[in-house]
C-alpha cells in the first residue's frame, strides 16, 4: 500500500536566533523566510529577479528581500538551471 503525501515544510524556515534576524526591513517577520540566507542567484546579475543596484561596479543586494519571501523557494527553483549553467561553465 502506498502513501501519498506532501510536503512543504523545507520550503520555509525563520532563525529567530540569528544575530541578524532580520536582516532586511520587512512588514511581517512572520513571514521572513532563512532558507537562502545567502542568495544563490547572486551569480545571475541582472537576470535574478531581485530588487538590486550595482554600486561601484558590484552588485548591492541590501535592498532585495526576494530570497526571504514566502514563496522563494519556487522562485529560486525556476532559476537554478541557470545557476547550473553558469557553474558547469569553463573558462
Amino acid at each position: 500500500m502506498k502513501f501519498k503525501f506532501t510536503t512543504e515544510n523545507y520550503k520555509f524556515t525563520q532563525n529567530t536566533k540569528c544575530e541578524f534576524f532580520p536582516c532586511h526591513k520587512v512588514e511581517n517577520e512572520a513571514e521572513f523566510n532563512c532558507l537562502f540566507c545567502f542568495c544563490p542567484l547572486y551569480m545571475l546579475k541582472d537576470q535574478c529577479g531581485g530588487n538590486f543596484k550595482y554600486t561601484n561596479g558590484h552588485k548591492d543586494c541590501s535592498d532585495c528581500t526576494l530570497p526571504h519571501t514566502k514563496n522563494a523557494y519556487k522562485h529560486v527553483m525556476s532559476k537554478m538551471s541557470m545557476v547550473t549553467k553558469i557553474g558547469s561553465e569553463r573558462e
